[in-house]
């Protein structure tokens, strides 16, 4: 009988061993490209560091695109798995009649998270004092140039009152301002608040305050990867919503303790200012859904500078289903 009960009692041991050695289920990995590096798409950021992502059983690898073509380029050759950057990408790429287009399925940013930088500390700036000067202002054709020249018309100001310079690639431009190059330039943060510690610019003015609401960051994805990974796409737009939730109603200094790794060369004193900054001009979506007035507002943006042709449709190419589901799990 003891004998019987050692035997019983080791075969359980080895039971619960085998248990414990079973593998988890593993992640899946997906990579995305994002437009830039920068503490505006902080709901991001905030989704991997505060685990929602793995909640989902999803390993995210982020890569810098360094600009809205060369993600959209990357997504459409299949070298990454999700884009974040602007719209505007996904409507040239569907204007141009491509069968497998990206599709937008979540929306990160609301407004322009760049600011107007000049080289002198200027408490009285109107954009009138851009005239007949040289602003560096990004890639025409991308969201960030378009919205700018939106916001000059908007206060009276044309293109062709002043130099403004698209020569210089999104990148580049920190650098090129920094060298000496212009007499003002549009940065993200942090690096504009990098640039105002060190003295070699100053903010003088917002964007995206002067623009109002505009889609300006979005997730999007071929149509053919969508379809074949609804499970996916559903899971990645759930952690979004959860830190796009999250971020409502945390302090800068959460923020910015929370995303530091992500930026390990900017003190925290930094990214708390930065998360100040844009919670103050309302940056960030407090769900991933992108209204039909906010995508006709963005095509408005377009048109008025010369790039956009013919309008997209909203239906077919904004797929909110996700971002519905993912803000109503949410409410449960």
């Amino acid at each position: 009988m003891k004998k019987s009960l050692l035997f019983l009692m080791a075969a359980l041991l080895v039971v619960g061993l085998l248990a414990g050695c079973t593998p988890q289920e593993e992640k899946v990995k997906i990579t995305v490209s994002e437009v830039t590096h920068s503490v505006f798409y902080a709901p991001q950021y905030a989704a991997i560091a505060l685990g929602y992502f793995e909640d989902e059983g999803l390993d995210v690898e982020l890569i810098n695109g360094e600009g809205a073509d060369k993600v959209m380029t990357a997504v459409v050759a299949g070298q990454v798995d999700i884009g974040l950057a602007g719209p505007e990408a996904a409507i040239y790429v569907y204007n141009e009649g491509k069968e497998d287009y990206a599709k937008v399925f979540a929306q990160l940013t609301k407004r322009d998270g760049s600011f107007i930088m000049g080289r002198t500390q200027d408490d009285d700036f109107s954009f009138a004092d851009l005239k007949g000067k040289h602003l560096l202002g990004g890639r025409k054709g991308g969201v960030p140039y378009m919205t700018l020249e939106y916001v000059l018309k908007n206060n009276g100001v044309q293109p062709s009152d002043l130099n403004l310079d698209t020569s210089i690639q999104f990148a580049n431009m920190a650098g090129a301002f920094a060298g000496g190059t212009g007499d003002y330039v549009t940065l993200f943060e942090p690096t504009a608040s990098l640039f105002e510690q060190e003295g070699k610019g100053y903010v003088l003015a917002s964007v995206g305050q002067e623009s109002g609401e505009i889609p300006y960051t979005a997730y999007f994805a071929n149509s053919s990867y969508i379809e074949k990974n609804p499970e996916v796409i559903q899971k990645f737009t759930n952690a979004i919503a959860r830190a796009q939730q999250w971020i409502t109603t945390a302090t800068p200094k959460e923020i910015a303790q929370t995303i530091a790794d992500f930026f390990p060369d900017t003190d925290l004193e930094i990214l708390e200012k930065v998360a100040k900054r844009y919670q103050e001009i309302d940056a960030w979506n407090a769900t991933p859904f992108m209204t039909e007035d906010a995508f006709n507002r963005l095509q408005d943006v377009m048109e008025e500078a010369g790039e956009l042709t013919q309008r997209a449709d909203y239906s077919k190419l904004v797929d909110n289903s996700y971002a519905t589901r993912a803000a109503d799990s949410l409410k449960k």
